[in-house]
């Protein structure tokens, strides 16, 4: 039997595929809604801060303003560190926190529950809802009068503004957030058999918690905000009144620290919101 001798086939090695371009990696920055590393969001933070203080310091420095209208911010540091040590700062800062935060609490305590009911019935919608969106349109300085006459001169007064101040946006705000929890979960819970006050205490007011605390945290901005119009009440104390003094005698330094004051009580206060809100709904902020 003879061998059949088969035919060698040249294998050619088959060429390499091209290298493909490695694409450059993109920029969230300007990404709507992307995240950035941590890194850089505080780096932007701090220069979002600082730049309007070194603007400040470059314009006191210049010399062609007069100080008493626009202090250095070396001159205001100075004025603050007096202010604590000789003048009462710590007093002036306790009794506005103790002030502020009273007529925020008076007004969660009522707005709270009143914007839950108006959030779920359209019967107490339709009652209250007109009444509180004419009111909170009227200015809580206009109510200064009134309020001398029916509460005093007291401490009950400066609570009473800011309570105003603040009252009727949060009912609103309040009921605004309870409309947006999902009408798929409140069907779901009324197929299961659950009534209507099971509706609101274990549907509705647990789904709008984390909205509820981001309103707090709002309304607590506009509580500080309506501080110096409370202490315009016959007060002789307090960081509003402080500034409200200087600028009688054009002291120009302490209006300044007094601001910043506020501000950075302000700033506290927000962070502390925050915290909270991260702390009390951790699965809001899960990358996924």
């Amino acid at each position: 039997m003879s061998s059949q001798t088969h035919p060698t086939v040249a294998v050619r090695p088959s060429a390499a595929p091209p290298a493909r371009a490695v694409p450059r990696r993109r920029s969230n920055l300007w990404t709507v809604r992307a995240p950035i590393a941590r890194r850089t969001y505080w780096v932007l933070a701090l220069v979002g801060l600082f730049t309007p203080l070194v603007l400040w310091t470059m314009l006191a420095a210049w010399g062609g303003l007069d100080p008493t209208f626009l202090p250095a911010p070396l001159q205001v540091l100075n004025k603050t560190w007096t202010w604590i040590t000789e003048t009462g700062l710590m007093e002036d800062m306790g009794i506005s926190i103790y002030r502020v935060v009273a007529g925020f609490l008076l007004s969660a305590v009522i707005a709270l529950p009143l914007g839950l009911m108006i959030g779920s019935f359209r019967a107490v919608q339709a009652l209250l809802e007109p009444l509180t969106d004419f009111v909170r349109y009227m200015p809580a300085v206009a109510f200064i009068p009134l309020v001398m006459l029916w509460v005093g001169i007291g401490e009950g007064s400066k609570i009473a503004i800011i309570f105003i101040g603040t009252f009727f946006q949060m009912v609103l705000m309040v009921a605004e957030d309870v409309r947006r929890v999902p009408a798929a979960q409140v069907e779901a819970a009324q197929t299961m058999g659950a009534s209507r006050s099971e509706l609101v205490e274990k549907v509705i007011f647990p789904s709008a918690k984390p909205a509820l605390l981001d309103t707090l945290r709002i309304t607590m901005g506009w509580a500080w905000t309506y501080l110096v119009v409370a202490e315009l009440v016959a007060a002789n104390s307090g960081l509003g009144y402080a500034i409200l003094r200087a600028q009688r005698f054009l002291q120009t330094d302490t209006i300044f620290a007094g601001i910043i004051v506020i501000g950075l009580i302000g700033l506290i206060t927000d962070q502390l919101f925050r915290l909270a809100h991260r702390r009390a709904f951790p699965w809001l902020y899960l990358k996924g």
